[in-house]
């Protein structure tokens, strides 16, 4: 598979819960199944599930392209080909380009092609610093805030990500360690603090999903996840948040292992 700059991509895994990956680039069927990737995506941008518009479209198609891996940093997007691709003109095409730009994950500069925003290491460290805090927060928040019964929707997370573990299914573990983080910082009730989590998370996700592709990674955040739920369940806020730091922490160190530069391969 190659991107849109000529280089070659990757082919796509399994996807969580099942559901195919949509070639890069292609417009979805009427009345087909958003994938992960696209889903994300629109919560981030607090856009209606229910597709609207051949920008939103092109938006999908480019942001869950990115944040899935199948476009990697520097490839280019050209907007006279995507404007092909989705038989539309150049407008919606530069409209959905933008909106990618105001969450980092596309860079537009005068007189280039519009490409696949390049996060150097430096950067990289100071998001995964950030959401460390947040995240340290976030934790306390819940088991100061919240009641058996919210703490219990982690159980039924924690058995989904075991289950994908055994299975050696990293795309669906993925996609379900996402839907934790997601109900931790739902579950906070600092709207300020989730959403800037969504706007920090959104351009990790590609380097989160590179560090548990790494050897013994699903394993080891499979076992954080259990303690995390259970300081969650004993009502531990400063364990909580110890052990949640130090997820982030091993994640940020799994992507500095792998090599990653920012830079196009």
């Amino acid at each position: 598979m190659t991107g849109m700059g000529g280089r070659e991509q990757p082919g796509p895994g399994p996807a969580a819960n099942a559901e195919p990956r949509r070639a890069w680039g292609s417009p979805r069927e009427p009345g087909a199944p958003l994938t992960a990737g696209e889903r994300e995506i629109l919560r981030v941008l607090r856009r209606s599930q229910e597709i609207s518009g051949v920008t939103d479209e092109i938006l999908i198609a480019v942001g869950s392209g990115i944040v899935e891996g199948r476009l990697k940093p520097g490839d280019d997007l050209n907007s006279v080909e995507l404007a092909r691709r989705f038989s539309s003109s150049r407008t919606p095409v530069r409209e959905a380009l933008l909106t990618l730009e105001r969450e980092g994950l596309v860079e537009i500069a005068a007189r280039k092609r519009p490409r696949v925003k390049h996060l150097g290491l430096t950067e990289v460290r100071e998001m995964y610093e950030l959401r460390s805090e947040l995240y340290g927060l976030v934790s306390r928040r819940i088991v100061a805030l919240c009641a058996p019964e919210q703490i219990a929707v982690f159980h039924d997370i924690q058995t989904r990500l075991e289950e994908a573990a055994a299975a050696r299914d990293q795309e669906r573990y993925f996609w379900l360690i996402v839907e934790f983080r997601n109900t931790e910082a739902r579950l906070a009730g600092n709207e300020t603090v989730r959403n800037v989590l969504d706007s920090v998370g959104i351009r990790t996700l590609q380097l989160r999903h590179l560090s548990l592709s790494l050897p013994g990674r699903l394993d080891t955040s499979v076992d954080d996840h259990r303690r995390l739920v259970r300081a969650y369940v004993d009502a531990e806020g400063e364990l909580a948040a110890a052990l949640t730091q130090s997820i982030v922490r091993r994640g940020l160190a799994a992507v500095e292992r792998s090599g990653w530069t920012g830079s196009p391969g």
